[in-house]
């Protein structure tokens, strides 16, 4: 019962949290903001109490979690990196960050009230689980970026040695970028999901060049940042672009097996703490626990 309680509880607050930081970042539409510039006079609108409420809640709530435009544009560009593509993207993420921080230490402070617990604890509790709100979004997030840039690095190998058929086939590179994206949409859906979006930068007039920067800025991948560097040098000096991505991938495929060797290498040094912490005081005990015990019995007679 008091698990119940405590859940509805954050759910509440969680719930209130968000609709107020909803109520007070959201955007005005075009024909509200004319209606509102226009003479009083008319009566054609009246203030709207919730529009307000809205107005008068949104600065504290916007200073609470302050930001400034370096930060903003760091937040987006982490959230491109994990995939986000949305621009009310970093507003979502301030709104999570907001409830976490709000929603936990009142679900702590009601649990430390129903358990009656002293008022030093309910304040040290509180803290804590407000450190907590503010920085597991952010946590959530580093590990969002490093798992999909981690099988970003992983397909793009396949990738380009797909991209090595068919540019050797006789496609083009927008083609042959179409035509790899198709065949691992499957497999490395990341892959697929950034092809296409080169693709439809190009279609609307984009340049190559620029797309393909694009593609860098928004993965925040090294080796994709390095062979997005290739294609534009080679387009640049007209130089072979089957040629010059064969010799990418071998390269590629060369660090990939470097890079599992060193994988190999440090699971040795991985596995000393759980052997030496879990696995060898149960060995110690089993050979030397028949004789423990014959000394006990000798020692007690």
């Amino acid at each position: 019962m008091l698990t119940i309680i405590i859940f509805s509880t954050f759910l509440c607050i969680a719930l209130g949290v968000m609709s107020i930081y909803w109520l007070a970042t959201r955007e005005t539409s075009a024909v509200t903001t004319r209606l509102k510039s226009m003479d009083s006079s008319i009566g054609v609108i009246e203030d709207n109490p919730v529009a307000v409420l809205a107005e008068r809640v949104a600065a504290p709530i916007n200073q609470l979690i302050p930001i400034s435009a370096v930060e903003a544009g760091k937040l987006q560009k982490q959230l491109l990196h994990a995939g986000y593509r949305s621009v009310d993207a970093p507003v979502i993420f301030r709104a999570i960050q907001l409830i976490a921080v709000v929603a936990f230490p009142g679900a702590v402070v009601l649990g430390c009230f129903l358990l009656q617990r002293p008022l030093s604890k309910v304040f040290i509790w509180g803290m804590l689980a407000a450190a907590l709100g503010f920085y597991l979004p952010r946590y959530i997030l580093r590990r969002q970026i490093k798992n999909r840039q981690q099988r970003i690095t992983w397909g793009l190998a396949d990738a380009l040695d797909l991209l090595v058929i068919s540019v050797e086939a006789g496609l083009g590179l927008n083609a042959a970028l179409t035509r790899v994206g198709d065949e691992l949409k499957e497999v490395h859906p990341e892959i697929n999901e950034e092809f296409e979006m080169v693709n439809l930068e190009i279609r609307v007039g984009r340049a190559r060049d620029e797309a393909l920067r694009n593609l860098a800025e928004r993965t925040g991948v090294d080796d994709l940042r390095s062979f997005v560097a290739l294609m534009i040098q080679a387009d640049r000096f007209g130089s072979s672009i089957g040629r010059a991505v064969r010799v990418f991938s071998d390269a590629l495929r060369t660090k990939r097996r470097q890079r599992a060797e060193q994988a190999s290498q440090k699971a040795a040094l991985k596995l000393m703490f759980p052997l030496v912490v879990f696995l060898f005081p149960v060995i110690i005990m089993v050979i030397l626990g028949p004789a423990l015990l014959n000394l006990i019995d000798a020692f007690g007679q």
